[in-house]
């Protein structure tokens, strides 16, 4: 299952579970954050990994760039798209 798969789902699963979203919003709190986030989706059965989630954000920003008018100069600024940790927690707020 790719990441953002794995994502939606915990996202869909949390929503409907207050312990696992409660234990994934006290990850924030960590003094890693984005460590204590990985270590707490693996617990719960997720195989979120931290390079795994970097990379993939990043694989999906250069794969806009190159699909928006060549990826040339003139290709659009995105901003937050390759983020998918912020993302995965925006969309959980507000559910």
């Amino acid at each position: 299952m790719h990441i953002l798969e794995l994502l939606d789902d915990l996202r869909k699963k949390a929503s409907q579970d207050p312990k696992l979203k409660k234990a994934l919003l006290d990850t924030r709190k960590d003094s890693d954050p984005f460590i204590s986030f990985c270590r707490t989706c693996r617990a719960f059965g997720y195989p979120v990994y931290e390079m795994e989630l970097i990379s993939a954000g990043e694989e999906f920003y250069a794969t806009m760039k190159r699909s928006t008018n060549g990826g040339g100069e003139n290709s659009p600024m995105l901003e937050g798209e390759d983020d998918f940790y912020g993302m995965f927690f925006a969309s959980l707020e507000n559910n």
